[in-house]
């Protein structure tokens, strides 16, 4: 299971809308087995699978802590069907945008349809921690950061952040 490099801000990849996965099959599941390598080696508590690359819907999960049993959860096509009105404000980061955490409103709860990595249909009803993952997860497969949901001022600070670090790790022009 390799560990594939992560796409960070400002790559325009990360904002391409996902297609969704035709066929769940060895190379569906060996790319899951990966982005969770991935996700555990960076570390990280989700990926998506655009955030290694590829522009499919699906992504990875495991909320287990450092010193409980690996819980990882595939999550392939995954679609919110339903959202509580209810809200909670966690703080969120992103392998994408490292070293930045922002608290983020969302829905407390939500009801996800997704196939597994058996391509069986599942529906997962989620809350706390798992629904904030869930959403920041899907936000990915649509193009979406975590930073759309904060203000136009901090965003636009983090979004100039990355471009310069982007521009001082470019490589220098050679003068002939």
């Amino acid at each position: 299971m390799p560990i594939k490099p992560l796409i960070i801000l400002p790559d325009p990849i990360l904002r391409q809308v996902s297609k969704p996965v035709e066929r769940v099959d060895a190379p569906v599941r060996k790319l899951a087995d990966d982005m969770l390598a991935t996700m555990y080696d960076a570390p990280g508590i989700g990926l998506a699978a655009i955030q290694v690359g590829e522009p499919l819907r699906m992504l990875v999960i495991d909320l287990a802590k450092e010193d409980e049993t690996p819980a990882p959860h595939v999550f392939i096509n995954p679609e919110i069907l339903e959202s509580a009105d209810a809200r909670s404000v966690y703080e969120e980061g992103c392998l994408s945008i490292p070293d930045y955490y922002a608290e983020v409103e969302r829905p407390a709860s939500v009801r996800v349809k997704y196939l597994d990595r058996d391509g069986k249909l599942q529906e997962i009803e989620a809350e706390g921690l798992m629904a904030t993952c869930l959403q920041h997860e899907i936000d990915h497969l649509n193009g979406v950061l975590f930073i759309d949901h904060i203000s136009k001022l901090k965003r636009d600070m983090v979004v100039k952040k990355f471009k310069k670090l982007a521009r001082d790790k470019a490589p220098g022009k050679l003068v002939g």
